[in-house]
């Protein structure tokens, strides 16, 4: 009300008076969006190549995310950092991942500013942006962006999705997790799925549901309110798990392999005008094997991984489909900007051979053939963390070389689909302008008719550093204005200037170029400089768009001067110090929330603790030692470690103590105590003694003789002959009273919670620690 619209005898909002009667409220403005508002929705597919997605000439069944591609429109030119968490910082910042602090993933952090794994909070994400213009913000899946030390119950949740502007999240914070097993986070607290496999659980499912739950709980109330939603799946990550019907509908149709199926989809995308015309297929990679040369056994399994990749892809459109038909059918389809991208390109991870078990594959242990043969009708079950070998994923980038982890476009280029038929006129057509995941945040905010916040939360923001492409929504032929982009991981480099891409491949163009394989070499300054004078390719992409042609020779000039604007855009965002991927690097100690220690005590009841964070037990001497209360038939779990792909079980059962030493999912080492454990209040105790060194070619750990103690009692021994030399688990981390997920130990089903008084158990690692050097690097290199 003004002065001029004032009525004497009645009060002027914000009075006070001595009564009610005699005061005017003045209420704070709600924070509302504008009228209009279209909700956004992100989604984040794992380790999905060029050549995967139907849209894309692939023969996987993809019919949701090409109904997408159909009714909006689909990018051949839209790249990635080619790593997963270096990738998502780019999509929610809009700043490069050095600028992150996110060089590398957050496990394999470094002490410098592009590479300390710790999104600064001057790089505001765009669910903080989108909070203050008045929208619901909600995180679902996939996280991997707060800094590995900080994932468990101690916190810091400053950089969980609660701490960066989500108002919910439900998902899992690791870069991959089991999908019936899942390492399961809400809000700010580990839970347990809410169902068993036996039960017909499985992750993408439950993610769906809970992304549909998020916008219905808002909707209900505030309908005219509109929602950012991050949903990022587990799939296509390893494991590539998916129930059975799903893969055997592929039954037989990548029989021909991996070399047949690169020829169909680059005729399919060619025929589809996903390519440019001229495009040639790359080279078959000297790191793959010739499909015909390989026994037919090994055909017949590396065809059924592919087959069950195939069904997993499958299911998960099936479900981003229920998601799709909610926001349509609540008629918010229409409405809603949705951005569909993969992180990165398809993985090489599952190694040449492909692995059931990728614990093994992490810990150099060797696969067996007949073994992996004897799992092939259970692949994409429960029981086993499958990979593909990485001739598929190869194929699945097709037509570019190489994949994931490196920075030839196979790496880099990756799916992108936009929808919004409100925003975007034109249908079912191709944009070929250059574009880079660090557009997405500046695109939307364009989109939404809203300017960068120069202030969050106190916070001084930092420039944005990608460019908005709305202008190519409806205009094809528009130029793009993103005209230069650095690339670098794992000192691999390239640069994108206007056409032309020039690439540094590190330890060379594969590895049995450079005879060298993945974190064998070190980046020293002698070697920097010959990659610098000899290492680098040329391609005119605006014309080679699959890197075939290296014009080095030809355009020397040109390349001298991209290998220069290459050192003064890794100097713009924090690119150096360049860092192989060697022990002497990621085998340094990172800043922990508490001091080492040498003596861990866990309470029942607790959270889980994560893989990387709990005590740390390989290669050394322990004890663990559990006070307890038993009365009457009480049994269950003391203390456990990892799950049904390996790890250690500490538990009582039908009266004796037992521990059971799974390793890798191949073998139980069972100990038994020879009498019953008495009732009443005892001290339970378990030791290590190593009794050899570990061997990581062999892909072993310390030996050693386990004994079991009651009361200082010695009442069971026997000899552990193999043990992990590198990593315990893959995400089921470790817990106390109860086996958090899957079982450990095939002698008891999961949770198998303590039934008498557990007071508290005790870890105790004072004991020398067997080391091996290799085996550092590998550890700090497992979690991809």
């Amino acid at each position: 009300m003004s002065l001029k619209e004032y009525k004497p005898g009645r009060p002027f909002p914000g009075v006070i008076g001595r009564t009610w009667e005699q005061s005017s409220p003045a209420w704070p403005s709600p924070l509302r969006s504008k009228p209009g508002a279209p909700n956004v929705l992100f989604i984040i597919l794992d380790d999905t190549g060029f050549g995967h997605l139907g849209c894309y000439g692939s023969p996987i069944r993809t019919p949701n995310l090409d109904r997408l591609a159909k009714g909006g429109l689909l990018y051949n030119n839209m790249h990635t950092t080619a790593l997963c968490s270096p990738t998502r910082s780019c999509i929610l910042t809009g700043r490069n991942h050095h600028s992150n602090g996110m060089g590398t993933i957050t496990e394999t952090s470094l002490g410098y500013p592009g590479y300390n794994g710790t999104i600064p909070f001057e790089n505001g994400f765009l669910s903080e942006m989108l909070m203050e213009a008045g929208y619901n913000t909600y995180a679902v899946g996939k996280w991997h962006l707060a800094p590995a030390e900080q994932t468990s119950a101690a916190g810091p949740y400053s950089r969980w999705p609660l701490g960066r502007g989500f108002e919910r999240f439900y998902g899992f914070l690791g870069g991959d997790t089991h999908q019936y097993y899942p390492d399961l986070v809400h809000d700010n607290h580990a839970i347990r799925a809410p169902a068993t496999p036996e039960e017909g659980y499985h992750l993408t499912p439950d993610l769906v549901d809970k992304a549909i739950d998020c916008i219905a709980d808002t909707k209900q109330v505030a309908p005219d309110k509109p929602f950012f939603l991050y949903f990022a799946t587990g799939a296509m990550h390893a494991p590539h798990h998916v129930p059975k019907e799903w893969a055997d509908r592929y039954a037989g149709q990548f029989d021909d392999g991996w070399d047949a199926y690169r020829q169909r989809v680059f005729q399919k995308q060619l025929e589809m005008g996903v390519l440019p015309k001229g495009t040639q297929l790359s080279r078959h990679d000297p790191d793959v094997q010739d499909w015909e040369a390989l026994p037919p056994e090994e055909k017949r399994l590396y065809a059924r991984m592919m087959e069950v990749f195939a069904g997993y892809l499958e299911h998960t459109d099936h479900h981003i489909g229920r998601l799709l038909k909610f926001l349509e059918d609540t008629g918010q389809l229409d409405n809603t900007l949705i951005m569909v991208l993969s992180d990165n390109g398809a993985s090489a991870e599952g190694g040449p051979h492909g692995s059931v078990n990728e614990l093994k594959f992490f810990n150099n242990t060797p696969e067996s053939l007949a073994q992996n043969l004897a799992a092939i009708d259970e692949l994409g079950g429960p029981k086993y963390f499958n990979h593909y070998p990485w001739g598929w994923a190869w194929a699945g980038d097709t037509p570019f070389r190489r994949w994931k982890r490196e920075v030839y476009r196979g790496g880099t280029t990756d799916p992108f689909l936009v929808h919004w038929p409100k925003g975007i006129q034109a249908k079912g057509e191709v944009r070929a302008q250059y574009a880079h995941a660090i557009d997405m945040v500046p695109t939307v905010l364009d989109c939404l008719g809203l300017e960068p916040l120069d202030e969050i939360r106190g916070v001084t923001q930092s420039p944005i550093e990608g460019v908005s492409f709305k202008h190519t929504f409806n205009d094809g032929n528009a130029e793009s204005r993103h005209h230069t982009q650095y690339f670098e991981m794992f000192s691999n480099r390239a640069l994108y200037h206007d056409g032309w891409r020039a690439v540094c491949p590190f330890p060379g163009p594969s590895f049995t170029e450079a005879g060298e394989g993945f974190g064998e070499s070190t980046l020293t300054e002698d070697r920097l400089r010959e990659l610098d004078a000899q290492g680098w390719e040329l391609y005119r992409v605006s014309e080679d768009a699959s890197e075939t042609k290296n014009v080095a020779e030809e355009h020397r000039g040109k390349l001298i001067e991209m290998i220069a604007l290459w050192y003064t855009e890794a100097g713009r965002y924090q690119v150096l110090p360049l860092a192989s991927p060697t022990r002497a690097v990621f085998a340094q100690e990172r800043p922990q929330i508490t001091q080492d220690r040498k003596r861990y005590v866990y309470r029942p009841r607790t959270s889980p603790t994560p893989e990387n964070v709990a005590v740390h037990v390989l290669n050394r001497p322990h004890t663990i030692t559990a006070e307890v209360d038993l009365s009457g038939e009480a049994e269950g779990v003391l203390l456990c470690h990892g799950g049904l792909t390996g790890g250690y079980t500490f538990f009582v059962q039908d009266g004796k103590l037992h521990y059971v030493y799974n390793f890798v999912g191949e073998q139980e080492f069972h100990i038994e105590s020879a009498v019953e454990v008495p009732q009443g209040r005892s001290e339970l105790k378990f030791s290590f003694e190593p009794t050899g060194k570990p061997d990581l070619k062999a892909g072993r750990g310390a030996p050693g003789r386990g004994r079991l103690y009651i009361n200082d009692d010695l009442v069971a021994q026997s000899d552990i002959t193999a043990t992990m030399p590198l990593i315990l688990s893959l995400g089921e981390g470790l817990t106390c009273g109860r086996d958090e997920s899957s079982s450990v130990s095939k002698l008891y089903a999961a949770p198998f919670e303590f039934t008498g008084t557990l007071f508290q158990v005790t870890v105790d690692v004072s004991g020398k620690h067997l080391r091996d050097a290799k085996s550092e690097q590998k550890a700090a290199m497992a979690k991809q």
